[in-house]
């Protein structure tokens, strides 16, 4: 069998190549618009990576703007990429939103509108709607993420702040048709919650968006109350006559990321079994419940036979509570060293698959039985460095983070549990 490092990076790589832009998109491409234009508009991670398969497959030129953030560009010949900040919006998101809205502005029934779009495009096409401003867009972001809201809880909000997003791109492209390609990095695979839907319908309510607020007692100006108390962020709904001639495609998902891996791990003659491609909740907390199935594998070979491979995805969530550096993967990594207590014949892998682990320069990181005895040689005290949200320190000091650079893609977590 492959070295357990290298079979856990193994999978991670199958993974992340399984839902890359290059092997997804072609097949999805529609045909050009006979009568009229075609042009392309996109924002997300894996936004440049799109728009550089579409020129590969395109026959001709083809114009367009698509936003990504930062790092994550592409080099295309007419499409034009912008990079801006994610997670927390900044002026080069604010900007390249106002040109892609004014871009489609007057197109005719006869023009085809190509969207592509991909997680981390509700920060990156960051317009925020009428009398409230980018800085307080930039703080109800962080105290969002910061909260341990989920994902489609904060997309719901922030659909309702926007001037673009909540389907309100589709308004703009009317009477053009629009065609929207996705790679989804939200648990359920919901079209209209990844990148928060700018060109699909909305269901949820300004109501909803009050509601989450309150539920984690977070503090709002009056003008952004008054905003959505008076219904002026309500967002065009399913059945809106905008969208009858509009369609959508996900071309990939966190479950495809998976089966990849599922494949790469029987090749290498370890029997693999996918936990769940949309598990949610508290970082640390689903480590916990991770460890005690590995465990029990390999303690009383239930629910499966050693060796295996446990596979899961999703989008877990931290709340900060310390004052350090990490990501929700190498934080659930730090949990999960913690709860196994060096148990022997466990390793493992979690890592984000657009190769960033929330803010820093690491996808994510490897654990192995002896992490926490490595750990506590250098005088690292694990459970302190969890409380202090510290899980990328620890995994730094030991050599063990996971550094592969934007990958252009993203369907969100991936983790791994090798029990031999």
């Amino acid at each position: 069998m492959t070295e357990p490092r290298q079979l856990l990076l193994d999978l991670y790589a199958s993974a992340v190549a399984a839902v890359s832009a290059e092997k997804c998109l072609p097949a999805f491409l529609p045909q050009p618009s006979v009568h009229g234009r075609t042009m392309v508009i996109g924002a997300g991670k894996a936004a440049a990576a799109m728009a550089k398969v579409v020129e590969q497959h395109w026959p001709g030129a083809i114009p367009g703007l698509v936003v990504t953030r930062y790092g994550h560009g592409a080099a295309c010949r007419s499409i034009e990429v912008v990079e801006a900040a994610h997670p927390v919006p900044d002026a080069a998101g604010q900007r390249a939103a106002q040109r892609m809205l004014q871009m489609v502005h007057g197109l005719s029934e006869d023009d085809l509108v190509l969207c592509l779009i991909s997680g981390g495009g509700s920060a990156l096409l960051a317009l925020p709607a009428a009398g409230i401003t980018l800085v307080q867009k930039q703080l109800l972001n962080k105290a969002l993420l910061n909260s341990g809201a989920s994902i489609a809880e904060i997309n719901c909000v922030r659909k309702h702040l926007s001037a673009i997003k909540g389907g309100r791109l589709a308004l703009a492209c009317a009477p053009a048709r629009v065609i929207t390609l996705m790679i989804s990095d939200v648990p359920g695979d919901d079209p209209g919650t990844i990148a928060s839907g700018p060109t699909l319908p909305d269901p949820s309510t300004c109501e909803e968006a009050l509601a989450i607020l309150g539920r984690y007692a977070i503090a709002i100006p009056p003008n952004v109350r008054q905003h959505l108390e008076s219904g002026a962020g309500e967002t065009p709904k399913p059945g809106h006559p905008v969208f009858v001639r509009n369609s959508h495609h996900i071309i990939a998902t966190a479950q495809h990321a998976l089966e990849a891996a599922a494949q790469t791990a029987r090749a290498a003659g370890i029997t693999p079994h996918i936990l769940s491609d949309a598990i949610e909740g508290e970082a640390r907390d689903i480590a916990l419940m991770h460890a005690a199935l590995a465990t029990q594998v390999a303690l009383r070979g239930q629910p499966f036979a050693r060796p295996c491979v446990l596979i899961s995805g999703g989008e877990t969530s931290v709340t900060l509570r310390g004052q350090g550096r990490g990501g929700r993967n190498t934080e659930f990594l730090l949990s999960l060293a913690i709860a196994l207590g060096g148990y022997p014949g466990i390793h493992a892998i979690a890592c984000d698959t657009d190769g960033i682990d929330g803010s820093e320069d690491n996808a994510g990181a490897l654990y192995r039985p002896d992490s926490l005895g490595r750990a506590a040689t250098l005088g690292l005290h694990a459970r302190a460095m969890l409380e202090d949200n510290d899980s990328y320190g620890l995994f730094s000091a030991l050599g063990d983070l996971v550094q592969v650079g934007p990958t252009r893609t993203n369907v969100n977590d991936f983790r791994a549990i090798l029990v031999l």
